[in-house]
């Protein structure tokens, strides 16, 4: 913009002094006749110019010495503004937020730098608590960059767990449409006010407009997805939703243990234990093998054939072992339900086996056992050494009525 008011300046200086020329050489210079207060001034053309630019120069310098001392004073407010912006900003980054707070104050007067210095004194008294004030910073945004003001007042609100209140400010009609920043924000609010399904709908504009990195969306997606899933009200629409997702997206672990949860909710056991088989052929995961022995649904001696399957192919999964506990016992199997939880304690001697493995003995009516297996499933839980019980405190009793198989079978 300054290079095309240069050349269009020369121009007009070219064209002047071309006219002048013209006239000074020529053969008539012209004559002007002026009359002013009883008196006659005649002079030619080209000194009557001639005389009208050094009056205009004359002016012109006048004028420019008049305002230097203001455009001065300007130029050094500006650069305090700008100094104050940028050393505001790096102690809001190194958390000296008084000190903050007290550079980007001067650093607001400044009009280019308004937005940036005002949002970043409403998050240093944010991180001091003072609520009042960052609302108050913020709202002295006025009718100016309300883009900018709904994206920081929905950050404040979200940090304090006020997701509704973000959604108010992210959804202002000035702020339309939302510039990236805004619609990522807007899609966790709404994810975290229960409305997953409509976060998860916003995964093609965040796409488009690159406003996460793509592991980031990723994750959401999944994160979404499985959020929906819970939410779903009643049979349609949780099977609407999870027949609109992709299929590689269904066998996530996360996403196909919260189906798997509210199908079998709703009654949907064999839909429930398919979507966790698919997932666990597809990728396998050890939550998710114990999430499948513990849901309570049918199909028991289904699951537990399917159990002992995948244990033939990893004998050490003690998620595997567990479930095949739990099933066991659901059939009142004692003692492969114990054998099986003795067998996940040794691989994983977490609180989970152990207090499986009491739950089975005091089923069983081994009250010395299951204490001793609860109180290793409390030790267990505090990071402690498990306890090794002496041999003759352990109770021997009669054998299963159900016939024991192996559990690599």
């Amino acid at each position: 913009m300054g290079l095309l008011r240069n050349l269009l300046l020369w121009i007009v200086l070219a064209a002047i002094g071309a006219i002048v020329a013209w006239m000074a050489l020529g053969a008539d210079h012209g004559q002007v006749l002026v009359r002013y207060g009883g008196y006659d001034y005649t002079t030619t053309l080209v000194n009557a110019i001639a005389a009208g630019l050094a009056v205009v120069l004359v002016l012109w310098l006048a004028w420019w010495l008049l305002s230097l001392p203001f455009r001065t004073w300007t130029r050094r407010r500006d650069l305090q503004a700008r100094a104050s912006l940028g050393d505001g900003l790096d102690a809001l980054h190194q958390g000296r937020h008084a000190q903050a707070d007290k550079l980007l104050a001067q650093a607001v007067r400044e009009p280019h730098g308004e937005a940036a210095a005002r949002v970043a004194v409403a998050r240093a008294a944010h991180a001091r608590g003072d609520a009042a004030r960052a609302r108050s910073e913020l709202e002295a945004f006025g009718e100016r960059h309300p883009a900018t003001r709904a994206i920081a007042m929905a950050e404040l609100a979200l940090a304090d767990g006020r997701p509704t209140d973000a959604l108010v400010a992210l959804d202002a009609p000035a702020a339309q449409p939302l510039p990236p920043r805004g619609l990522a924000l807007r899609a966790e609010a709404l994810a975290t006010s229960g409305q997953a399904a409509q976060a998860y709908e916003l995964l093609g504009p965040l796409r488009r407009q690159q406003a996460l990195p793509e592991a980031r969306l990723s994750e959401c997606e999944a994160r979404w997805a499985a959020a929906s899933l819970r939410e779903a009200d009643d049979s349609n629409a949780l099977a609407s939703r999870w027949e609109a997702l992709p299929k590689a997206l269904r066998t996530r672990p996360e996403v196909a243990e919260a189906y798997a949860v509210r199908a079998a909710a709703l009654g949907w056991d064999d839909a429930a234990a398919k979507s966790l088989e698919q997932a666990l052929d597809a990728s396998w995961d050890e939550s998710l093998a114990a999430r499948y022995g513990a849901l309570p649904m049918g199909n028991v001696e289904h699951r537990a054939a399917a159990c002992e399957r995948w244990l033939a192919r990893r004998p050490d999964s003690a998620a595997l072992l567990l479930s095949l506990s739990q099933l066991s016992a659901e059939q009142q199997q004692w003692q492969r339900a114990e054998d099986y939880a003795l067998r996940a304690a040794e691989l994983a001697p977490g609180g989970g086996a152990w207090e499986q493995l009491g739950d089975v003995r005091l089923a069983r009516g081994d009250e010395p056992g299951a204490c001793h297996a609860y109180a290793n499933a409390l030790r267990a839980a505090r990071g402690e050494a498990t306890l090794t019980p002496p041999r003759e405190a352990v109770t021997v009793l009669p054998p299963d009525p159900s016939p024991v198989r192996d559990a690599g079978a």
